[in-house]
This record gives C-alpha cells, sequence and structure tokens, in this order.
C-alpha cells in the first residue's frame, strides 16, 4: 500500500486482547491483527487513527464476542494473489460453529491435495484475523494446528463458538 492511499486505524479491546483494525479510503477494513501475531501490523506514522470508519466493525465485533453474531456483514478489503483470494473466499464459506481442515479447503478451490501447504500459507497470511474464520480450520486429525494469532486465541474463539 503506498503512503499516497490514506489507511485508517483504530483499536479495539476484546476477549481475545487489543485488535488492531484498519480501513481503505472507502471505510471497507483491510486489517484486524492481535498483538504478537505472525505477520500482524502495526501504526505506521502516517496512518490516521479515527475510530468513525470502524463503528460497524466495533458492534459486529462486540456481537461476536457476546455470542450474539454468527456471521459478520463488512466490507473487506484485503490485499493478496488470486491464490490467497480463493482460500480465503473458502474460508468466509465455513459456518459459525464448523470447522474444516487444510485438505477441504484445497479441494473446495480446486487446487491438487499436493497444494496443502500453500493453501496453509495463504491462511497464514489473512490479513482479517476473527473476521474471515480462519480459526476455524484444523489438522485432519483434529489438532488444533497454526493460528497466525496464538493458539491461545484459536482456542478461545473455537471455545466461543461451541466447537470446543
Amino acid at each position: 500500500m503506498s503512503i499516497e492511499q490514506r489507511t485508517y486505524y483504530t483499536t479495539v479491546d476484546s476477549p481475545a486482547g487489543p485488535l488492531l483494525l484498519t480501513a481503505d479510503e472507502c471505510g471497507a477494513l483491510t486489517s484486524l491483527s492481535v498483538p504478537e501475531q505472525k505477520g500482524g501490523r502495526v501504526p505506521l506514522p502516517h496512518w490516521l487513527r479515527d475510530p468513525a470508519p470502524f463503528r460497524a466493525a466495533e458492534g459486529q465485533l462486540a456481537a461476536y464476542f457476546a455470542g450474539e453474531l454468527k456471521e459478520f456483514t463488512l466490507e473487506l478489503a484485503g490485499e493478496g494473489t488470486d491464490f490467497r483470494r480463493r482460500v480465503w473466499a473458502a474460508l468466509d464459506d465455513v459456518p459459525y460453529g464448523a470447522t474444516t481442515t487444510y485438505g477441504a479447503i484445497a479441494a473446495r478451490i480446486g487446487a491438487p491435495r499436493a497444494a496443502v501447504r500453500a493453501v496453509g500459507g495463504a491462511i497464514g497470511a489473512n490479513p482479517l484475523l476473527i473476521v474471515r474464520p480462519c480459526h476455524r480450520v484444523i489438522g485432519a486429525d483434529g489438532t488444533l494446528t497454526g493460528y497466525a494469532g496464538g493458539l491461545h486465541r484459536k482456542r478461545l474463539l473455537l471455545d466461543l463458538e461451541g466447537v470446543l
């Protein structure tokens, strides 16, 4: 993202810790990061701190953590390759309270079985934690595998959704 493009940000408290939200000039959510997140964002000097573009996201996140919201309806604008976008679209289809596997995501996007590692990389690069539910992807044997926000947060989110 170039400096010429405006990036807005705010932080929101949550049971998963403080959430850093960013949005583009149109108000579309571009990222949601947690502290110590692998590949997570941190505010840059040219970003504009402004909670106004995040009112809907803040309300929906509060409802989600209160167990009242099962599906986010926010405008999202995470940047990624075509492959990553296909993987992220498949993540968006995993319903609240359900889990899937890396292999199932690969199959859903028409990728060969050998692409499971690439699918895992795309899931790990998801810039919109929680909102785009990469926490719902588990290992083929049912184990909780990697999560950029940390396995303790993955457990928290899956517990909230009644999976664990």
